[in-house]
């Protein structure tokens, strides 16, 4: 499949224990930022949870005791000065970029997401250029709250678009109307946003080609300069799921979701667009997301806020799942960390690989040992990578590539 819809997930690995202070071993510590920095927070509020969800997020009705949206910019600053703490003596030279994620992360005042960013700086200090994104539902946000956000220091938006057919956003069951993610756009656009994104999911059941088109349409005529599209997937345990197993709605089709993503990339090449990675296109090097660069490219962050992943220096942990343990632990001064993994080189080298080759700047031949540098040659004869760039010592895939991403990763780790 070209893309599959990812955030983190409902479920958390197995790990080694975490020492209660966080404290990471001097190896992980030795060169934090080489390859950039990177901050992450997770925001994990919803109005209501949609049927394709399995997202570590809460309605107000599953939030419980001992967690609130009003407390919450604390708990974040709180694990934000333990952060401190844990790369004193080696902390980034800077902060490349931010991203606030979720959950709805706008369904905080937008004061707060002020106050999280002001702290980040404060902590490590932002880069000059930073890239300082927050995702955000279409409904969540007004041009009043957008300029409040961009005076504040977010340079970039990304909207849950998701379809602009009345039907489609029913059976995921968005609360949107059709229209309203490209008006907030527009509107995010006017609030000086120097880089809006749509979301786009396709492969829902019902979706019909013409749907799809449409949603296409509406995107390239909002103006925005980013469009991420990812294939329906369907997650047990949601409403989404269960909807199928009763056979109310048909699972999706691989060989739809074909289609749709070359009809994405027809429509969005022609207005300019151009991928960078598999499930995402730019109107140019300055637009893609640099966050999301950082991620595909081994480089180092810190994930803050309940389910929140962080990598530094090839240790990755992850934190406890619910808001209201997430904030007992902060309160008792411990870190909010579940468990923890060390990649091996082994490990490093496998993600390295299954990441950049989504990358249309693509991965170096030599990086691959005999065997994958075989299994790219055979990848190159049957269509899946570039000649020219094959020539040129990288594996970048070809348009049919990228529909067989996953295929040709198998056969560059034999």
């Amino acid at each position: 499949m070209p893309g599959t819809l990812v955030a983190m997930p409902g479920v958390l690995p197995e790990g080694e224990p975490v020492p209660r202070d966080g404290s990471l071993p001097a190896t992980a510590r030795r060169a934090v930022g080489a390859r950039g920095f990177g901050v992450y927070v997770h925001v994990p509020f919803c109005a209501s949870r949609c049927g394709y969800c399995d997202f570590n997020t809460y309605t107000a009705s599953e939030l419980g005791g001992g967690a609130s949206r009003e407390t919450y910019a604390d708990s974040v600053l709180a694990e934000l000065a333990l952060a401190a703490r844990v790369l004193g003596d080696s902390p980034p030279q800077r902060v490349d970029t931010v991203f606030v994620g979720g959950g709805t992360p706008t369904l905080l005042p937008a004061d707060d997401l002020a106050r999280i960013l002001d702290g980040i700086d404060r902590v490590w200090g932002l880069a000059a250029d930073a890239e300082v994104t927050t995702e955000a539902n279409p409904e969540s946000v007004t041009p009043e709250s957008l300029k409040t956000l961009r005076a504040a220091g977010y340079t970039r938006i990304s909207l849950g678009m998701q379809s602009a057919a009345p039907g489609v956003l029913a059976v995921l069951d968005r609360r949107h109307s059709a229209g309203r993610a490209t008006a907030a756009a527009l509107e995010a656009r006017d609030a000086g946003f120097e880089h809006v994104n749509l979301d786009l999911i396709y492969g829902t059941p019902g979706e019909t080609a013409d749907d799809f088109a449409a949603s296409l349409a509406q995107v390239v005529d909002a103006g925005v300069d980013h469009v991420s599209a990812y294939a329906l997937i369907v997650e047990d345990g949601t409403r989404l799921a269960a909807r199928m197993r009763r056979g109310e709605l048909p699972y999706p089709s691989d060989d739809v979701a074909a289609d749709r993503y070359l009809a994405a990339e027809a429509a969005l090449g022609a207005a300019g667009f151009s991928w960078y990675e598999v499930s995402n296109w730019a109107r140019s090097a300055a637009a893609a997301c640099r966050h999301n660069l950082l991620y595909w490219t081994g480089a180092d962050w810190w994930g803050l806020g309940p389910g929140a992943h962080s990598h530094v220096g090839g240790v990755r942990w992850w934190n406890v799942k619910h808001p209201s343990a997430y904030a007992a632990r902060l309160a008792e001064g411990a870190s909010p960390a579940l468990a923890r993994e060390v990649l091996s080189a082994d490990e490093q080298h496998m993600e390295d690989v299954m990441l950049r080759v989504r990358l249309a700047s693509g991965l170096p031949l030599d990086v691959l040992d005999e065997p994958g540098r075989a299994g790219a040659e055979r990848a190159r004869d049957a269509g899946l990578l570039d000649a020219g760039a094959y020539a040129r010592g990288l594996v970048v895939l070809t348009l049919r590539g990228r529909l067989l991403a996953d295929a040709v990763v198998r056969d560059l780790l034999p």
